[in-house]
């Protein structure tokens, strides 16, 4: 097991230099460049000239790329010019994470406790009323575009019937202690539970809104799966052999299900950033996907250093956790 995490370690730290090295050459070709976004209107000839020097953009492009991942490896992304002018934009970064991963987490905890049991008993009753109701519900789930559904629930839930607030992560007028940066957990742990429940009222509608992608995709790998292994040999010789129902989807069914299902849901959790980028944007919702729509908006490069490096690295992390858990479902991974 041992040798299977170092093995997968060593292809984790390949993939993020390849991709390091990508948003390197794609944000020096964006027009403008760095520069440009730093002087604004006083982009004189003999200022960018300086500025270029200074940051050492009349350099080689592989001595910019290796300066470039020496600082980045050092925490040094740059100073925000547009996003927080004058903030570091790894500290932007740690600000707004915390609002992503409480988003997310809340939108997956909606998603799988859903997705999962209404797929097995989908598939244990086929062509029944509830499968083909859940198949169209399914789809309606990947075709919808994430930013209309949240319209959708912003408009009907937050300004036509005001049941849930309209934007933000927390009304102006709770004075809450921050502990973790996660408003739900800090209104926990202080035992204000006014401000856990306001929180928690900020986060349902932004995290319904992303869920229904992660619930669709789920829902439908499960139900595949299950299927499938309903009709493989060793689960009619179980019934053959007279196990219990209870048994035979224990031991034979969702344990060899959960395999493609493991992995669909750690590649959900590193795609919800894109849905959160949406979602965040139509809710208020200061997150990091909200300040990467700023920072592509107003091109604001150090920023977007920073969050894409990061959105990437989190992906190939969850990645990672999701080949740990798939080989410590199946030993057989472990082996290849």
């Amino acid at each position: 097991m041992l040798r299977f995490i170092i093995r997968r370690l060593f292809q984790m730290v390949g993939v993020v230099l390849v991709l390091s090295f990508l948003l390197f050459m794609w944000l020096r070709s964006l027009p403008g460049g760095p520069v440009s976004a730093i002087l604004g209107e006083r982009a004189t000839a003999s200022r960018r000239q300086a500025l270029e020097a200074a940051l050492g953009l009349d350099q080689p492009i592989f001595v910019q790329y290796l300066k470039f991942l020496q600082r980045a490896i050092q925490g040094e992304f740059g100073i925000s010019t547009q996003v927080l002018p004058g903030t570091d934009a790894l500290e932007i970064f740690l600000m707004r994470l915390p609002a992503t991963i409480e988003l997310s987490f809340f939108a997956m905890l909606i998603a799988i406790p859903l997705a999962i049991p209404l797929g097995y008993f989908a598939a244990r009753r086929r062509g029944s009323a509830l499968d083909n109701t859940s198949i169209v519900v399914s789809l309606l789930g990947v075709a919808v575009p994430v930013f209309f559904t949240a319209f959708l629930l912003k408009y009907f839930f937050a300004i036509k019937w005001p049941i849930f607030p309209v934007s933000g992560r927390q009304s102006g007028d709770i004075d809450a202690t921050r502990v973790t940066g996660f408003f739900v957990l800090d209104g926990i742990l202080t035992r204000e539970w006014d401000a856990a429940w306001d929180a928690l009222m900020h986060l349902a509608l932004p995290a319904i809104a992303l869920a229904t992608i992660p619930f669709a995709v789920i829902f439908r790998i499960t139900r595949a799966s299950v299927l499938d292994v309903l009709d493989e040999d060793y689960v009619r010789t179980a019934e053959a052999k007279g196990l219990t129902l209870r048994v035979i989807r224990s031991r034979h069914v969702l344990r060899n299900a959960m395999l493609p299902v493991t992995t669909i849901i750690g590649l959900q959790v590193g795609a919800l950033l894109g849905g959160a980028v949406l979602t965040e944007t139509v809710f208020s919702f200061p997150g990091i996907g909200q300040a990467l729509a700023e920072a592509f908006r107003d091109k604001d490069y150090a920023v977007l250093q920073v969050l894409i490096m990061a959105a990437a690295a989190i992906f190939v992390l969850v990645n990672l956790l999701v080949d740990i858990s798939y080989a410590l479902i199946d030993p057989r991974v472990r082996a290849r």
